[in-house]
């Protein structure tokens, strides 16, 4: 730390979850969380992705245990149904947080002059 930044609050973007942060993570949590359980072809065809792409991406979130992943049949057809779980829709709430206040859309610290970027004539 540098001698003008002790005491100085963190830039929000640094507390964005880089796992979500990813375009079709994000894309796919978001979807998620609007619509619920999901099945792998209305996401994939909401998203305009490929199969492999959503299966690399969802598998990256299973893991993380942001989404739970079920398979199954509906008669004799595979099918993969998505949802987020509790920790997940939590991750997504505050990646969703931390973006409103880098836009300055939180009443929080991020929209005090100090935190704007304003002069510092001394």
């Amino acid at each position: 730390m540098t001698a003008g930044q002790e005491g100085r609050r963190q830039h929000p973007r640094l507390g964005l979850d880089e796992l979500i942060h990813s375009p079709v993570r994000l894309s796919i949590m978001a979807t998620l969380a609007t619509a619920g359980e999901t099945d792998f072809r209305f996401l994939r065809e909401t998203l305009q992705i490929s199969d492999s792409l959503l299966s690399k991406h969802a598998a990256q979130l299973e893991a993380s245990g942001y989404v739970n992943v079920v398979k199954g049949f509906v008669g004799k057809r595979a099918s993969t149904w998505y949802t987020l779980t509790d920790e997940g829709r939590a991750a997504f709430d505050r990646y969703r947080r931390t973006l409103a206040e880098i836009l300055g859309e939180s009443d929080g610290p991020a929209n005090t002059p100090a935190q704007k970027g304003t002069s510092h004539d001394a």
